[in-house]
């Protein structure tokens, strides 16, 4: 069947952080929400059904794991990324997030660091520095053509013996980065000889685009596989963020002994009702699926691209190589940080995450999600040319 991604769907009044926090977070309502990473599309109904199916037997107390849980998520793994996973590898975790904040607690002394590898994901500091760990930057080096490489030169000289864990992000969110197998073995030979936790998140592994593919970080060696806890979730290939429903895989031993026993101690490895359920019918049953959305996505990033070469050549979309997260490189116009966020929440009213917030080289730059009906970001497309153009011509 053909899915149709062009619906559009109004979220406003459902409680979705990406609408109803428009207020809270940018000061006004009426802004087209291109923001948080989650999609637009509606969940496919063979995820709703399998909840409705569970509903109906109206009693819903505590519940057991469900006995093919584990087992189709290897199988989709095995299947997709040719990474064979033990069972006994796998745990269900309540949040990549929060995962992130369980292992610092699990794992790191009070004074031991984390790093990370910025422009990235702004809780991979926010977590650890919340939960009183220093941060240490390990920049990503920006190339000539706007995509990124990892400085190990670099990365040599900011570790110090206090440097314990580095939060991977694989693919790399927000520049769409889909890391060579080379790049992640050098990175696990580096922290492994250094007795450093890499935990490698790995949320958009389903979503590699124009023919890239994802490799998971711990299938590149044996010592990336002793030195890492690779986090997974079916929540942004298959619009489910709500329903939590993320995994980690520990295949050391000693690493899934530790944190494995932190969290059964403080019962986090027991999934809700309706995780699982979510879970097993998207792995299940969600191949064409994904491969239609992936379709549809390409097709808003292509031309994205080609609308903002055409009329807008000053912002330049760093074309991701997977997810639905678009970098827009915006340092032509020649904006300072508050004037650009003016420019595209109050002139243009649409809403993006801030280059800034993704840490130091960040600057000048935007995060746009194009997982939306293509109507609707043609429409904020359009609004954000009008806004280009009234500031060059009052300038």
């Amino acid at each position: 069947m053909r899915y149709d991604f062009g619906k559009v769907i109004d979220r406003r009044g459902t409680g979705a952080l990406k609408t109803d926090a428009l207020k809270e977070r940018y000061g006004r309502e009426d802004l087209t929400a291109l923001w948080v990473a989650d999609m637009d599309f509606e969940t496919p109904e063979f995820i709703t059904d399998a909840l409705k199916e569970r509903l109906e037997h109206s009693l819903y107390g505590y519940t057991l794991e469900p006995e093919d849980y584990r087992s189709t998520v290897v199988k989709w793994i095995e299947d997709h990324h040719q990474w064979h996973v033990e069972r006994e590898w796998l745990t269900y975790i309540p949040g990549i997030v929060k995962g992130i904040g369980m292992v610092i607690n699990a794992l790191l002394e009070k004074d031991e660091k984390v790093m990370i590898q910025p422009p990235v994901y702004h809780p991979f500091r926010l977590v650890p520095q919340g939960n009183g760990r220093e941060v240490v930057y390990n920049p990503l080096h920006e190339n000539e053509d706007g995509t990124y490489s990892m400085d190990f030169d670099n990365l040599e000289e900011v570790c110090d013996d206090k440097c314990r864990l580095l939060i991977l992000s694989n693919p790399h969110n927000p520049a769409g980065i889909v890391w060579s197998r080379e790049t992640l073995q050098r990175l696990a030979t580096f922290c492994h000889s250094r007795g450093i936790i890499v935990i490698s998140d790995e949320i958009h592994c389903d979503m590699a685009l124009y023919g890239h593919k994802h490799i998971p970080f711990a299938s590149v060696s044996p010592e990336a596989a002793s030195c890492s806890i690779t986090f997974g979730s079916p929540s942004k290939t298959f619009n489910i963020a709500g329903i939590v429903s993320s995994y980690a895989i520990v295949p050391s031993d000693d690493l899934r002994k530790r944190f494995f026993g932190w969290l059964h101690a403080n019962e986090l490895n027991a999934p809700p009702l309706f995780s699982p359920i979510a879970t097993v019918a998207a792995f299940r049953y969600g191949e064409e699926w994904r491969r239609q959305m992936l379709e549809y996505v390409v097709g808003n990033i292509d031309w994205l691209c080609d609308f903002c070469a055409e009329r807008m050549p000053d912002i330049k979309p760093l074309k991701p190589q997977a997810s639905f997260l678009v970098w827009l490189d915006c340092r032509a116009l020649g904006l300072g940080h508050d004037d650009l966020v003016d420019l595209f929440v109050n002139k243009a009213r649409l809403a993006l995450n801030d280059g800034e917030t993704f840490n130091p080289g960040g600057e000048g730059f935007m995060r746009l999600n194009v997982a939306l009906p293509r109507p609707v970001l043609r429409e904020a497309m359009e609004r954000l040319y009008d806004a280009v153009s009234n500031m060059k011509q009052s300038a």
